[in-house]
């Protein structure tokens, strides 16, 4: 599928204008109203994904097929809240970690499940799960808190949208959830983070979505400035110079810091990202949380797919699906080895991209349709191929 030249043009005068767009102006993100459910997926887009599992469609049945039989949505699952989670690097020690990531994504696995099915025990699995924790935790500690409280904030609000406003056999403590959101998680990662990018990615993603359960606009303007500039220093576009943008607050004002933080990368080209030459494993967090928050947006008016936000997101998808399928790797990108693994993280952007804009995506197309239905990372993505895949909503 082609771009068409009207569209071509449509976009780059969208792109124009809002670039053109005083900083303060552009900084002021946040809806007069918000929508809801209005987190990663909106109801128009569940009731897509519903008539399509009810009437046995694929991929979306057999999507749903693999999130029913996932462990996630278990109706013998257990909640383990804790009062302090506690995450080291690379969670050792970890001490709440797994259990409260992966409670998120059973309470958004079961929100998804009642919205399908409409089985109100899904619904209460949801809210059993939620209140556990809303009920017990107060804070998150050691050095992995600041993305751990990322990863967690990501799968909450999500589940908490669809409960909250599709579920109508009521949610007594949905404003203790609220409070947890607000004075747990929010703090934590409001600020940012000036670690490798999918940290701070996913602190603005888990940020976006909570500012939106709570209608918190200042919240949420805070978070997508923050989550623009991380993008720009995330995803290099030739347009950018030189050099990869940066986050001012690095100090990385030398060829040499750039380089350096770039995983030893010198060479630029379209689509490369900071962790590139780490691994397409946490490249792949930071490209989720991108097609995430931009997803978001859409969602609450402001479609940022016709910014340079989508630019950077439909070249890093593609640069990393074209090696992720087995192309050779040139000398002169990270010495000519990848680290490959990039997860189930391309029906979001690939979705709004290419099915929405009409561009042309043929690696991360090849590799969407290869790896469907897409499941989980057991941290903070999941069921995208059931929420997201061809979804024209």
């Amino acid at each position: 599928m082609r771009r068409t030249p009207l569209l071509a043009t449509v976009t780059a005068l969208v792109l124009g204008a809002v670039l053109a767009q005083p900083a303060a102006q552009r900084a002021a993100a946040a809806p007069a109203v918000f929508v809801h459910p209005g987190v990663t997926v909106s109801q128009s887009q569940l009731d897509f994904a519903r008539g399509k599992v009810n009437a046995g469609a694929q991929p979306w049945k057999g999507a749903f097929d693999r999130m029913m039989a996932s462990r996630y949505a278990d109706q013998n699952h257990t909640p383990k809240p804790r009062a302090v989670v506690e995450c080291g690097s690379y969670s050792n020690p970890n001490n709440g970690c797994t259990d409260e990531r992966e409670d998120a994504i059973a309470a958004y696995t079961n929100a998804l499940a009642w919205y399908i099915t409409r089985d109100e025990r899904y619904a209460r699995k949801a809210i059993q799960l939620m209140d556990a924790w809303s009920a017990v935790i107060r804070d998150h500690t050691n050095s992995n808190a600041p993305l751990q409280t990322g990863w967690a904030g990501s799968s909450w609000p999500k589940a908490a949208e669809i409960i909250k406003h599709t579920y109508g056999g009521g949610w007594a403590s949905s404003g203790r959830f609220a409070t947890m959101l607000r004075d747990v998680y929010l703090p934590e990662i409001i600020n940012g983070s000036n670690s490798n990018g999918n940290w701070e990615l996913a602190m603005m993603e888990a940020a976006v979505g909570i500012s939106v359960f709570l209608e918190d606009r200042a919240s949420y303007d805070k978070a997508m400035a923050k989550f623009r500039t991380r993008t720009a220093a995330y995803v290099y576009l030739t347009s950018d110079g030189a050099l990869p943008k940066t986050v001012p607050s690095q100090n990385l004002d030398t060829r040499d810091k750039i380089v350096k933080y770039w995983q030893g990368q010198s060479t630029f080209v379209n689509g490369l990202t900071q962790e590139t030459c780490r691994d397409f494993t946490h490249t792949g967090y930071g490209i989720a949380s991108i097609a995430h928050v931009a997803e978001t947006s859409r969602i609450q008016g402001q479609d940022l797919y016709g910014t340079d936000v989508g630019e950077r997101l439909r070249h890093a998808l593609g640069f990393q699906a074209t090696y992720e399928q087995g192309a050779a790797v040139p000398s002169w990108l990270c010495g000519g080895s990848l680290h490959l693994g990039l997860g189930p993280v391309t029906e979001v952007g690939y979705n709004a991209l290419h099915n929405r804009l009409g561009f042309a995506m043929t690696n991360t197309q090849a590799l969407t349709e290869r790896t469907r239905p897409a499941g989980t990372d057991n941290l903070f993505v999941a069921w995208e191929t059931l929420t997201h895949g061809d979804n024209p909503a």
